[in-house]
């Protein structure tokens, strides 16, 4: 027998995105501000270029930055500050 879940974020991961979307490198707990307190990197509606940093990731105690793979304007933040996200996940939906 196979049992099947529908949690909740599974049937989020099923949302259709129609842009570019970033995904997450690596696993870890996403951070959408520089340090806490501070504005976030990107918000909904933000231009952004190829090579801007958009979120952190921390993984083993180190933080890699995540960079925007494509230049336009962020229509999705899919994830939440201090999150803990899987390889592959996606974080933002650029068109």
């Amino acid at each position: 027998l196979v049992k099947q879940e529908n949690t909740e974020e599974s049937i989020e991961q099923k949302e259709v995105l129609t842009g570019n979307v970033i995904n997450s490198p690596l696993v870890g707990t996403v951070y959408l501000a520089p340090e806490e307190g501070a504005k976030p990197f990107v918000q909904v509606g933000d231009t952004v270029k190829k090579g801007q940093v958009v979120a952190i990731v921390e993984a083993m105690k180190l933080m890699n930055e995540i960079e925007s793979e494509f230049d336009g304007v962020v229509t999705k933040v899919l994830v939440e500050n201090e999150q803990t996200v899987e390889y592959g996940q996606p974080l933002f939906e650029v068109e």
